[in-house]
C-alpha cells in the first residue's frame, strides 16, 4: 500500500475548533488540496464519529466506492484544509450542504 502524501503535513495542523470527533473525507481534499464542495451529516456510527462526511464534489461513484480514497480524520483536520466549513459544524444530523459560488454553503 502506498502512503498518502497529504497537502498539509500533520505537524502544520493547528487547533481551529473545539473537538467534535471524527469524520470521513476524500483524498480530493486531503491529498489533492481541493476545497470542500459537498458536506453532509449522518447518524454517528460510534461515540467518536461526528457524523460529518466531506467531499470536493469532483468524486464520481467509482472514486467514492474505493475505500483507498477515503479516510477517517478529526474534523479539525478538515477545518485546516477548508476553514469555510467551520460555521456549519453545529448543524443537525440529516443536513446536506453544497458550496455556492460565493464560497458559502447552502442546503441542498
Amino acid at each position: 500500500m502506498t502512503e498518502k502524501k497529504f497537502k498539509i503535513p500533520g505537524d502544520k495542523l493547528i487547533q481551529l475548533i473545539t473537538p467534535i470527533g471524527s469524520c470521513v473525507a476524500s483524498d480530493m481534499i486531503t491529498v489533492h488540496g481541493k476545497l470542500v464542495g459537498f458536506m453532509y451529516r449522518e447518524d454517528r456510527y460510534d461515540n467518536i464519529d461526528s457524523g460529518w462526511r466531506f467531499f470536493s464534489g469532483l468524486e464520481d461513484d467509482e472514486y467514492v466506492n474505493n475505500p483507498a480514497n477515503l479516510m477517517l480524520y478529526d474534523v479539525n483536520t478538515i477545518a485546516n484544509y477548508d476553514p469555510g466549513i467551520i460555521p456549519y459544524l453545529d448543524m443537525e444530523i440529516g443536513c446536506e450542504l453544497e458550496r455556492a459560488g460565493d464560497g458559502t454553503f447552502k442546503r441542498v
